[in-house]
């Protein structure tokens, strides 16, 4: 069976709810994913943005038939089939419940919600519109290097993993003159650094790993204040936290994250220690896998190339490097291959929560052990 016999086989209509850096990034999506991976070209029906002004602009610049100011109309529009979302994070549980409720498919922007209590209604209203596919936009999962990785630890091309390091660092925080932003509170923005980055490498370290068992974690707010018009407010949430993990294998491992680090851009870096050997992988390098086996004097450094999984529908030329928003591509693609009656890959919103619990479990740790498992 190919990708395009499973695809929706009629197009489908698409809302945008938000016209930020993701939103951008899924409306490429939209557009190229049947350029990509064949099947339907898909309805740009409706995108939603803060103002009718913006909402007008961008539904001009990125392809759509109609524009509002209210996200309730886009969810509820006829001609829509599916719903993406990449508004604020404190709208997230409002929007795709009601989308679910209207019989939309929802692809929704990373973290799933503010609080577990969110994130539990949501998977809660998913399983009850089990017709309704979710996916949570987790583009790292879809790198053809991490696939790769992916796939050589589950054949047990490094034996049986025993141990995992991973951090994700960025710095786009560090300026202790960045004003204050909805981001840094609780109500909008729930987690800090862990909802903006840690929950990526949890995604990574679940996919490789297992479930995990426990945690011991400490947070840290690195710029307790931040300047705004009506003067210094105080930043709530986490600038960076650090984690002790067992999984439910018995392997353990440790887990950093920032957005305070300093010449960081998109340090997502982990690497797999097994049995038989040991993976390396950076998101910064993102086109490099790094393998190290038993009896080998040190590591080997494989490119990604039309071998690796999906990178031969954008290109059949191994080096040729691949990107950020290829990832989304893929994301998309897989969002419509579960509608389609394929298995959904996800993560969904059943799977996201399993995220969530983590990084809040990490959040609420105080240096204290939590049991997951």
């Amino acid at each position: 069976m190919t990708t395009t016999s499973i695809l929706p086989d009629r197009p489908l209509g698409i809302a945008l709810i938000g016209t930020g850096f993701m939103g951008k990034c899924h409306a490429m999506a939209w557009r190229n994913v049947s350029a990509v991976f064949g099947g339907a070209h898909h309805r740009l029906e409706v995108l939603s943005d803060v103002t009718a002004d913006s909402a007008d602009r961008f539904a001009r610049q990125f392809g759509f038939a109609h524009a509002t100011a209210r996200w309730e109309e886009a969810v509820n529009d006829p001609s829509v089939d599916v719903v993406s979302i990449t508004a604020p994070n404190g709208l997230h549980r409002a929007m795709a419940e009601a989308a679910l409720k209207a019989g939309k498919h929802v692809w929704l922007e990373k973290p799933m919600a503010l609080t577990i209590a969110d994130a539990e209604s949501m998977a809660a209203t998913a399983a009850i519109h089990p017709n309704q596919k979710t996916m949570l936009g987790y583009n790292y999962l879809r790198s053809p290097a991490f696939q790769a990785a992916r796939n050589l630890i589950r054949q047990g091309g490094i034996g049986k993993p025993v141990a995992f390091r991973g951090v994700y660092d960025e710095d786009y925080s560090a300026d202790p003159l960045l004003p204050w932003s909805w981001r840094m509170t609780h109500e909008g923005g729930g987690l800090g650094a862990l909802g903006d980055l840690g929950c990526h490498l949890v995604s990574h370290m679940l996919a490789l790993m297992g479930p995990v068992a426990d945690v011991v974690a400490q947070t840290h707010v690195a710029i307790p204040t931040r300047p705004s018009p009506e003067g210094p407010k105080v930043v709530e949430n986490e600038d960076s936290a650090l984690a002790l993990i067992r999984f439910i294998s018995g392997a353990h491992g440790s887990f950093a994250t920032s957005r305070v680090a300093r010449g960081r851009k998109c340090r997502l870096q982990w690497e797999v220690h097994g049995s038989e050997g040991t993976i390396v992988f950076d998101q910064e390098n993102m086109n490099e896998l790094w393998v190290h086996r038993s009896g080998e004097a040190g590591f080997v450094r494989h490119l990604t190339g039309p071998d690796q999984p999906d990178f031969a529908a954008f290109c059949p030329a191994p080096g040729h490097n691949f990107g950020f928003n290829e990832q989304k591509i893929i994301e998309a693609r897989d969002l419509l291959i579960a509608i389609g009656g394929a298995p959904n890959t996800g993560p969904d919103f059943a799977y996201g929560l399993q995220i969530e619990r983590v990084i809040h479990a990490m959040a609420n740790s105080n240096g204290e052990r939590i049991k997951l498992a």
